[in-house]
């Protein structure tokens, strides 16, 4: 029966609507008899967002926040490939491992050499959400460079390209789709470092700080408002970065759907 390819592993039953609305009901309706004591229910947190974005300019925060991710992003993104592009460079390519390493490190030791590097708050949180976000992209895009093979290289060298030329090739239009996809679940650990960063560096406001500020004072119910305003934000964001990687890499959502 096609209902039972729902319940076996590694079968491709598809994604039926009427399913996932059923289940965001019954998820719905088991929050609202919930006898759980410590999460608010859907009314409250209705009624906190409501005097969240009316009295604490919950959306302008929102906006702040959003437009320092976007910049972080940028920034992030522009590092990472210019290392990437060096690693394929061998007086390079150790240095590029060890860069790597620097994702262990807590921002709790590193404040301190920022905020002299720094001239005002904003920066401060930029360059620091910067940093943090592009740890992780370096080691997950230059595993990617890896992942090229000597098939590829080999191939490169036939159509008579130059090393630059084959570096572009290969790590820029060869991996594009590859390296979006690891920029887009970047910008999504953005909002996770955001918070942090955001709190070390309450000068400058932003979704972060009012978040930290209500979790302090134990408005769960402005909590979890602000969580899910940051989630809707969070899941349009991710939706516009997978609908830009597919116009400018159609190639893989038609072959996802020949799949």
């Amino acid at each position: 029966m096609k209902f039972m390819k729902f319940f076996t592993p590694f079968e491709n039953a598809g994604i039926n609507s009427m399913l996932v609305i059923s289940q965001v009901i019954a998820l719905v309706i088991f929050w609202i008899i919930s006898p759980s004591k410590v999460i608010p229910t859907p009314l409250e947190i209705l009624v906190a967002w409501n005097d969240m974005a009316a009295n604490q300019q919950m959306l302008l925060e929102l906006g702040h926040s959003a437009s320092t991710i976007l910049k972080a992003i940028g920034w992030s993104t522009l590092i990472t490939m210019v290392i990437a592009c060096l690693s394929t460079l061998s007086f390079f390519k150790s240095a590029t491992k060890w860069l790597t390493t620097l994702r262990f490190l807590g921002f709790a030791g590193i404040t301190y050499l920022f905020t002299l590097w720094t001239s005002n708050g904003a920066e401060l949180v930029m360059w620091l959400l910067t940093f943090g976000m592009t740890v992780f992209l370096v080691t997950n895009v230059l595993s990617t460079v890896d992942s090229v093979t000597q098939q590829d290289l080999d191939y490169c060298r036939t159509m008579k390209l130059g090393p630059w030329s084959t570096a572009y090739e290969t790590i820029i239009r060869g991996k594009l789709a590859d390296i979006l996809d690891l920029i887009r679940q970047n910008a999504a650990m953005g909002w996770t470092i955001l918070s942090m960063v955001e709190g070390l560096v309450r000068s400058e406001g932003g979704i972060g700080t009012l978040l930290l500020n209500q979790n302090r004072h134990f408005h769960l119910p402005a909590v979890f408002a602000i969580q899910l305003t940051i989630l809707c934000y969070g899941l349009t964001q991710d939706k516009l970065m997978k609908l830009f990687r597919d116009a400018v890499c159609p190639y893989v959502r038609l072959s996802q759907v020949k799949g």
